[in-house]
């Protein structure tokens, strides 16, 4: 899609998690990273080398990758001069926002007069069948979450790398941005029209042989009140067979949304599984994803130890444990 090394802007980010783009791709593909720019104000840090725009170029970086996600996936005005000088000095610019590099003037005459190209990942590609119901052959397994940005893709990831490694058949299923600038293909599902939503992810989970497994990236939460519309058409499209729960346990509110607490995990079950049974009847919960990142060592243990119990289903952090015990629930 666009050459590496990237170096992964973080612009004017007000916290870490308004930077998942780029930790995410720096997690899982450390070696295609040059370094980081970050602008005055910045508060997010991956703990990589800070490097200036002729730095990168020096270093060997090939395209600027946007890895900051704001609400709504604007690109903002302040960043505007940072990415002209980019595509000047000879970097493309990759990003995965609602508003697209091709629609900026600035960006586009300056990436005409210097060569250089502007990849909008968020642009579907293909034409989306409308969903059809219809029973596949394969398995999938799908990331579901209490709120947004809980680990969905990183559990995902994590469990097909695992698979992999254990020579079993794994694909991921990248959908939303970050994924695909993972992976390098996908469906970006919150930029496809609503009535394909549902029938692109049926595309993206095709046919397979009756023991490999796709595992799809979840987006958004059913109980989100601005993104449960992608959570939906995930579990009918992708019609489960299993369903990992995702949950972040030190939430005290839903993503961007003050005055929404987060769901249980048994709402989660509760909800979510009745409704993947209405394309999958045979679908089931079979373990717990669990981002501990803002707990010590004990009180993770703790933690996943006391939900394991609760649950009756097995509790994993992947990125801080290891994906085994989520693969093997698969089972």
């Amino acid at each position: 899609m666009f050459e590496a090394p990237y170096l992964l802007f973080l612009g004017d980010a007000p916290d870490g998690l308004a930077a998942k783009m780029a930790q995410g791709i720096y997690d899982w593909r450390p070696e295609a990273v040059a370094g980081q720019l970050r602008m005055e104000g910045c508060k997010a840090d991956l703990g990589v080398k800070d490097l200036s725009i002729q730095e990168a170029v020096k270093a060997g970086a090939k395209t600027l990758v946007i890895g900051v996600v704001n609400r709504g996936g604007v690109i903002s005005d302040s960043w505007i001069s940072v990415l002209v000088e980019a595509l000047e000095a000879g970097l493309d610019i990759a990003s995965g926002l609602h508003n697209l590099l091709r629609d900026e003037p600035a960006l586009v005459e300056a990436a005409e007069k210097s060569g250089r190209t502007l990849h909008d990942v968020r642009v579907p590609s293909v034409k989306y069948p409308i969903a059809s119901g219809k029973k596949r052959t394969g398995k999938r397994c799908l990331a579901v979450g209490t709120d947004c940005s809980v680990g969905k893709m990183y559990t995902a990831i994590a469990m097909d790398r695992e698979m992999k490694k254990r020579g079993m058949k794994s694909t991921f299923r990248a959908t939303g941005q970050t994924g695909i600038l993972i992976e390098g293909d996908g469906v970006p599902l919150d930029a496809v029209i609503a009535d394909f939503m549902a029938g692109s992810i049926e595309w993206l989970t095709p046919d397979n042989d009756p023991d490999h497994w796709d595992m799809v990236e979840g987006q958004g939460s059913l109980f989100h009140a601005s993104y449960s519309g992608v959570t939906m058409a995930l579990i009918h499209g992708a019609q489960p067979d299993a369903l990992i729960l995702c949950h972040e346990p030190t939430r005290e509110h839903m993503r961007g949304l003050p005055d929404y607490t987060p769901p249980s995990l048994e709402q989660l079950r509760d909800t979510a599984l009745p409704l993947a049974r209405v394309v999958n009847p045979d679908c089931k919960v079979v373990a717990v994803s669990v981002n501990t990142q803002h707990m010590d060592e004990e009180r993770a243990l703790a933690y996943l130890k006391e939900v394991e119990e609760k649950m009756g289903i097995p509790a994993v952090d992947p990125f801080r444990q290891g994906a085994g015990r989520l693969v093997e629930a698969l089972s």
